[in-house]
């Protein structure tokens, strides 16, 4: 089904990368007019985007007091939508695709409010307020019956809090390590050391990117061989040291580029994976979004993994697997539900030995939150694991891998 919004001044005319994504993946087109979208579309066009992509963020902006319009626009998920944010007072917000009656709703109530700032002679917000209360409801609903794809898409939301914010907000005490002492400084994995709760760490995890510009630098998340091996330095120095490790996982899975590969990407993500196995100090890896192939395996062979509840975890993408299968990656829902890749099915499979709660609504809206129940989740796990010693840690770390694959899926 198309999604038709209406695009205002200030939403889409800087995001030249989303639209070029968006144009290459199939095209977005104005109407009635049919002006193809390039850099600038004009101003109050309707955009239509029919089936390009399996995934669709409808950006709102609900300031009304200079254009009385609501603005939007649709923008491909990945490999990111552009997150430029308007010079009003109210921050816009990212809407998934089945969350698209939530963003009328809520434009209403905020269209009432936008209006009785203009006419303070009004008298609207009972309307407000129970618009707001039908919006909570709604919300609920939807997040209490999530499917695995929309799941996929919600782990995918660019407002989800990335590595660095939690980097940012758990820790105390950063200090950034670069390099892999080989070759170069991979931006899309960050680490170095740190404290939580006053205990001294290692920290290491992809990092996606917010806008445009950080989504280049940090690669999408996407990391080279040169990430892998930065990873392997810090476990190195954390076992040295007897540091625990935390690793942050959030991922589409490792970088294909040519050059990659000619670095060797897939002996890095084995010999990160070993190293995740040899180390004698605790290992803690969180699923904070998306974790895919072995790009994520290679963070997250750890004691615990913990995954937040309505992250994702596979060895492959629910389009990617649909091309292969199906040759179509339309049935990309038919192939996240046989991966099984929710956090509820992987720790029913054994794979994850945690599951923390998102509030309702997901961390999209509720970041901080999600910071503090990740960061209580990894004291807790940390706790349980100090004070065993190296050899115990190392053979209970290979039974539990070896171990996997006993319990039957239902």
């Amino acid at each position: 089904m198309p999604v038709r919004l209406r695009i205002g001044r200030d939403t889409l005319f800087r995001c030249r990368y989303a639209v070029g994504a968006a144009n290459r993946a199939g095209g977005v087109r104005g109407e009635p007019s049919g002006h193809r979208l390039r850099d600038q579309p004009p101003v109050g066009c309707f955009v239509v985007a029919q089936g390009i992509l399996p995934c669709l963020f409808i950006k709102t902006d609900f300031r009304l007091p200079e254009s009385q319009t609501r603005a939007g626009c649709c923008i491909p998920s990945r490999p990111g939508p552009c997150n430029d944010e308007p010079t009003g007072a109210r921050q816009m917000q990212n809407y998934l695709e089945f969350e698209k009656t939530l963003a009328e709703i809520e434009g209403k109530a905020e269209e009432l409010r936008a209006l009785a700032r203009q006419s303070p002679e009004m008298d609207v917000e009972k309307e407000a307020i129970r618009l707001d209360e039908k919006a909570s409801g709604l919300l609920t609903d939807l997040y209490t019956s999530l499917t695995p794809w929309q799941k996929c898409q919600v782990a995918r939301h660019p407002d989800r809090p990335h590595c660095a914010d939690y980097v940012n907000t758990m820790f105390t005490e950063y200090t950034p390590l670069a390099g892999d002492r080989a070759f170069a400084d991979d931006h899309a994995v960050m680490g170095g050391l740190a404290r939580i709760d006053d205990r001294p760490i290692v920290v290491i995890g992809h990092e996606k990117g917010k806008d445009t510009r950080t989504r280049l630098r940090h690669n999408f998340g996407m990391a080279r061989p040169e990430g892998y091996r930065k990873a392997i330095r810090l476990m190195n120095m954390a076992d040295r040291f007897g540091l625990p490790i935390i690793t942050l996982v959030d991922t589409p899975g490792a970088y294909p580029g040519k050059g990659a590969e000619e670095r060797g990407q897939s002996e890095a993500i084995a010999r990160s994976t070993e190293k995740c196995l040899q180390v004698g100090v605790p290992l803690i890896s969180v699923v904070i979004g998306e974790g895919g192939s072995g790009g994520a395996v290679a963070f997250a062979t750890a004691d615990k993994l913990a995954m937040l509840e309505h992250s994702v975890y596979s060895v492959i993408s629910p389009e990617g697997c649909a091309s292969i299968l199906w040759k179509d990656a339309g049935k990309m829902r038919e192939a996240a539900a046989a991966l099984r890749l929710t956090a509820q099915d992987l720790q029913t499979l054994g794979v994850a030995d945690t599951i923390i709660p998102e509030p309702v609504g997901g961390a999209q809206r509720h970041n901080r939150q999600t910071i503090d129940n990740v960061k209580s989740s990894i004291i807790a796990m940390l706790s349980e694991l100090e004070g065993q010693k190296p050899a115990a840690l190392r053979k209970a770390r290979r039974r539990k891998f070896l171990d996997l694959g006993q319990k039957a899926p239902a």
